[in-house]
């Protein structure tokens, strides 16, 4: 699949401009066309190109190789292809020297093929953006921290880890909340690895997954004989986290009525044995973790309200979804190629930017673990070493959105991705018409651009 490239077409010559122009943009490509040097380093101020396609000669006091030369200086990614006159090759071929800081990227022969002008232009699109996306990559990672397994460089996820870090210090109780996928369990890890507690047990219960009988004796525990097959007296895991951490995962779906036994074991640390009298102290630092509104559960008496205030006592720590750090995903996405290839002898080298863009813009409604089964099945599946767009799974493959359409799916976008959204929306209303896109915004040319590059709209 062909990179969809901003080209600059640099070209005195109207007719000759506006027929590369055309053969370009069928291959889905998005052209400028200008007709000197002058205009075209103008155009590189506004915007920087993902290809520059030139004249060696125009008309005018500069020639190509100046416009080579801005276009480098400019962005040093942005590739140059120049075209220029049988007879003139020598020249050209100069400036693909690898000596040269500013060298071309190939030339081209006048009269041009367009088929072969689509094949140069695809080649070098695809090098500028994958070197783009390596180098904004590069700055990604410099600016990027791991917390206990938890990886990022997004502002949001970054004030989530200095909260929990604050956190971890104390012996309060501690409530994360956040979709099903975003990692509660190692954030909750992470409380206790950088508690006093880290080297005493680190239990952990879903409390969704067993029945309340179960729940009971799992935290609890239970005597001989308190019930049908109790064998031998059990110790729960109350009992098993002591001087520890217990990490009660989906505590919102826990049965009302072990509720008030679990508000006792919060207040007090006394644990009683199901089919037991006697009772037991126990010293336990908790941490619960939901993906409901938990207050919505306490109106519809479906959570006690007291235990809400005893799990709220330092407030929720809001673990934030995939698409609000969407910066995130490409470290993400490295972080589990290299996993792949280090558990599953895979050999992946990293991500196709049209790949890229398409795992970037999806909506990850599983969140992280989502993102970590498909680049893992990506892996195992690849036809090369490189991860392509024929990789992904059909729901992403086909898909452009930034997240599914329809006003419902709006909730939780973050204000920066509304106005990515709205541009996409535009620009496509429009053909990819930058002024009317501009106009219909109300924003001037240049703002329009400085959006698009800051979007990854080019």
């Amino acid at each position: 699949m062909t990179d969809r490239a901003f080209v600059l077409i640099v070209e005195d010559e109207a007719a000759h401009g506006d027929a590369l122009a055309e053969g370009l943009q069928r291959s889905n490509h998005v052209c400028r066309v200008v007709a000197s040097s002058e205009e075209a380093i103008e155009s590189l101020r506004q915007r920087s190109p993902d290809v520059v396609v030139t004249d060696y000669r125009l008309g005018g006091e500069l020639d190509g190789l100046d416009v080579l030369r801005a276009a480098k200086r400019n962005d040093p990614d942005t590739e140059v292809i120049l075209i220029t006159a049988f007879g003139s090759e020598e020249l050209a071929s100069k400036a693909l020297s690898p000596d040269d800081p500013d060298r071309a990227y190939d030339y081209l022969i006048k009269p041009i093929d367009i088929d072969q002008l689509r094949n140069k232009v695809d080649r070098a699109a695809r090098q500028a953006i994958t070197a783009r996306q390596n180098r904004e990559l590069r700055q990604q990672v410099d600016r990027a921290f791991s917390f206990e397994g938890i990886i990022g460089s997004s502002e949001s996820l970054a004030r989530v880890i200095k909260r929990v870090r604050r956190l971890a210090r104390t012996k309060s109780t501690v409530l994360l909340v956040g979709e099903s996928g975003t990692g509660k369990e190692l954030f909750a890890r992470a409380i206790h690895n950088n508690s006093p507690r880290k080297d005493k047990p680190f239990k952990v219960v879903n409390c969704a997954a067993f029945t309340e009988t179960l729940l009971d004796s799992e935290l609890f525990g239970h005597v001989k004989g308190a019930f049908t097959g109790a064998l031998a007296n059990r110790k729960g895991l109350l009992e098993a986290a002591h001087g520890g951490t217990l990490f009660l995962d989906e505590v919102g779906d826990m049965p009302l009525s072990m509720q008030a036994k679990l508000l006792r074991a919060l207040e007090n640390g006394e644990v009683m044995a199901v089919g037991s009298t006697e009772v037991t102290h126990v010293d336990i630092r908790f941490v619960g973790a939901t993906h409901h509104d938990l207050w919505a559960r306490v109106e519809e008496k479906e959570f006690r309200e007291d235990l809400f205030y005893r799990l709220h006592a330092n407030g929720a720590v809001r673990i934030p979804p995939l698409r609000e750090r969407r910066e995130d995903i490409p470290l993400l996405i490295g972080h589990f190629i290299d996993n792949s290839n280090s558990e599953n002898g895979t050999v992946i080298e990293g991500t196709s930017p049209e790949a890229m863009r398409k795992l970037t813009h999806h909506s990850w409604r599983g969140n992280v673990r989502e993102l970590r089964h498909v680049i893992e099945r990506m892996c195992i599946e690849a036809e090369s070493d490189l991860l392509e767009v024929r990789d992904l799974p059909d729901n992403l493959r086909g898909s452009t959105e930034l997240v599914p359409s329809g006003f419902q799916m709006l909730a939780g976008l973050s204000m920066a991705d509304m106005e990515k959204l709205h541009i996409m929306n535009t620009l496509r209303m429009y053909d990819g018409n930058r002024e009317k896109t501009a106009k219909a915004l109300k924003i001037g040319a240049r703002t329009l651009y400085r959006k698009l590059n800051e979007y990854g709209l080019r």
